[in-house]
């Protein structure tokens, strides 16, 4: 692990679900000045006031206009964004959020651009979410700036949205019980994000990095233990034919995220051993929401 060049660090969505974890990382790692980037008006906000009183610098910007942007970003070392995709014409967009940034950015004299990336990695042809990522990619690399891509698996914390419904106990496959999925919590992930920006490795690099590698019949044997019942599962490997040849129920863009996740998730080739510490166990993770769904 080298010294750091990167002394000021902005997190852009810093008060989002993931860009708080990401902030907090950064903050409790201790080797960075941390701004929070939030889109004017300003509004109150628990979690950038929380951020604050650890030391955070909260700052405002219209991402409509270029000399604000550039002006909250001077002095910047390295730009993150959390930015989620908008939704455009039934596609997803990463551009509109994030090519405001990334050119104040360059303008500002930023050395380091991690974009929302996370997730499984950028690749054409395979989905509207990981074609707009890639699409992003391409500016980011003709910008001039340094880049690291992070890839991190699932977030345990969505895995509800993978099938897995705590109320019902019911679990709903969307692949074969033994694909592997990857996942890491989003407390981790900022530890990651923190501690690759200190990663000579990381420069103009993709870093791949999991919490955990289970497969979806393990990943539901913890949800049972935790629950202490056991769980009824549906299984729907069809998805992705029913999608491509429109075929009753046909599937939604979501569900078909889901299932294109699963065959990309697997995460052979990971770089934990470049890191400091060791990730949060997903039977942790797995407690906490279902102790979160009994409330």
């Amino acid at each position: 692990m080298s010294n750091t060049s990167f002394t000021n660090v902005t997190v852009a969505g810093g008060t989002g679900l993931l860009g708080s974890h990401i902030a907090e990382g950064l903050l409790n790692d201790g080797s960075f000045k941390v701004k929070v980037l939030r889109r004017l008006p300003k509004n109150p906000n628990e979690k950038a006031d929380l951020l604050a009183s650890k030391g955070a610098e909260i700052v405002y910007a219209d991402y409509n206009r270029h000399d604000d942007l550039v002006k909250v970003l001077s002095g910047t070392d390295a730009l993150i964004c959390t930015a989620a995709p908008g939704v455009v014409g039934g596609g997803y967009d990463f551009d509109a959020l994030q090519t405001p940034l990334l050119n104040a950015a360059k303008a500002a004299g930023v050395k380091r651009f991690i974009p929302s990336e996370f997730g499984i990695e950028a690749e054409v042809g395979v989905h509207p979410i990981t074609d707009a990522k890639a699409s992003f990619r391409e500016k980011i690399e003709q910008s001039g700036l340094e880049y690291t891509y992070i890839s991190c698996g699932f977030f345990p914390e969505y895995l509800g949205w993978m099938g897995f419904d705590i109320k019902n106990k019911t679990a709903k496959f969307y692949a074969d019980g033994n694909t592997i999925l990857a996942t890491m919590s989003m407390s981790d992930i900022g530890k990651y994000t923190a501690e690759s920006l200190k990663l000579e490795e990381s420069r103009n690099a993709t870093i791949r990095v999991a919490g955990s590698r289970f497969s979806l019949s393990e990943i539901l044997e913890k949800f049972e233990e935790s629950t202490g019942s056991k769980w009824k599962v549906v299984v729907d490997k069809e998805v992705k034919h029913r999608f491509q040849n429109k075929i009753d129920p046909v599937p939604s863009l979501v569900d078909l995220f889901v299932a294109i996740y699963l065959e990309k998730s697997a995460f052979e080739n990971i770089d934990n051993d470049k890191f400091s510490f060791s990730p949060r166990s997903l039977a942790d993770d797995i407690n906490v929401l279902v102790q979160q769904a009994s409330v």
